[in-house]
């Protein structure tokens, strides 16, 4: 089986509410959409958005990864020996994590396809059904409070809040008040996208443990490249940390699981490179006995299909951050994964590789008619 063509498509979908964080505002997810075509008729599809504050790239930049490095050297590769083909796309370009994601899950997608397997099943097929959460934006304490009422309402039991935008102070107060609206029985997780300094974290999170807020973990509180001071956290607070921004490859996840510097990691194929990456980060994480956490960027229900097969897959994978789809205004695609209810609930079609069945073409612009981003 070997690759003979790799077309590009961006795509721009309005989310229904703004997205916010301690790094940033979403209105629009736009992406950079990977269809690649094999000799035996197979078809594979991957995502790429850009995601400037974390992982550095842009739609420009995207492209140019696939179409001026990538697409020349892996067009005629061969898939049977796909080991060879996933090394060789994790070392054509050095960094560009996302445009080499979007690579890797569309050849995924061919190769489970192949297989006539779904891709959970292809990767290993450890769990048949994840529960998802959804994300309640960092915004005043009654907006706060309204979101979490409403989540708990469609059903989901574990909201993951953002703080870190202001001051440690004002964030325990937005917790508090999450708290008291989602009531005791809704786990809550709390994400600070870097936005606080290692003796403000302990301080607030010791805080919130001696008010008795419940949290279940509190992910990247400090800047990404402070594992001394994500390491301070870990030693000094009993609710458990979890590294994102500080783990993109399998050498930044060896040195946190070495150090022991955070409790929990959070996997996303947009910092990995992909599955392929991804899965050494998981494996290692897992000879640590190490839990981990699969989430993702503002992606449409394609990239956030493949990070779904790739949870299920692993068993160090023990949580799961897939709410993105259920931000934006449409669906772009016909298959992939599906939700249940209002979305708290992740099950996969038995259908090979992604699913995917069709994807809507109002939303997809040809890249080769573009001239300028």
């Amino acid at each position: 089986m070997k690759i003979v063509d790799m077309e590009l498509y961006h795509s721009s979908i309005p989310l229904h509410t703004p997205f916010k964080t301690a790094l940033r505002t979403v209105t629009v997810a736009e992406s950079i959409f990977v269809k690649i075509s094999c000799d035996n008729g197979v078809i594979g599809w991957g995502e790429a958005p850009p995601t400037h504050v974390i992982t550095g790239d842009s739609l420009a930049s995207i492209h140019y990864a696939i179409d001026k490095v990538i697409r020349p050297i892996l067009i005629g590769a061969n898939l049977s020996s796909y080991a060879g083909v996933f090394e060789q796309l994790e070392n054509i370009i050095v960094r560009n994590t996302s445009a080499k994601a979007a690579v890797d899950m569309a050849l995924y997608d061919c190769l489970a396809q192949t297989a006539k397997q779904p891709l959970y099943h292809y990767l290993g097929g450890y769990r048949s059904r994840i529960e998802n959460d959804y994300t309640v934006s960092v915004n005043d304490i009654a907006q706060m409070e309204k979101d979490a009422k409403l989540y708990k309402e469609n059903g989901f039991r574990i909201l993951k809040v953002k703080v870190g935008k202001d001051s440690a102070e004002k964030d325990i107060e937005r917790i508090a008040a999450v708290r008291k609206a989602a009531g005791d029985d809704v786990l809550i997780r709390l994400d600070a996208n870097q936005g606080w300094t290692a003796k403000e974290a302990v301080k607030a999170i010791t805080h919130m443990e001696e008010m008795g807020l419940n949290i279940e973990l509190v992910e990247q509180p400090v800047p990404a490249d402070d594992i001394i001071g994500l390491k301070y956290i870990t030693e000094r607070t009993a609710t458990p940390i979890m590294a994102d921004e500080a783990v993109f490859s399998i050498e930044d996840a060896r040195r946190v699981l070495e150090t022991g510097a955070s409790d929990l990691i959070n996997i996303k194929l947009m910092k990995a490179g992909g599955i392929h990456q991804a899965i050494k980060i998981a494996n290692l994480a897992q000879a640590f006995r190490v839990s981990c956490m699969v989430g993702s960027m503002i992606e449409t229900k394609l990239g956030i299909t493949a990070a779904a097969h790739f949870a299920a897959s692993h068993p160090a994978v023990t949580r799961f951050d897939f709410d993105a789809p259920l931000m934006l205004a449409d669906d772009i695609l016909e298959g992939g994964i599906h939700y249940e209810g209002k979305g708290n609930q992740i099950t996969f079609l038995n259908q090979p590789g992604l699913g995917i069945q069709s994807v809507k073409e109002s939303y997809l612009e040809p890249i080769k008619k573009r001239r300028s981003w």
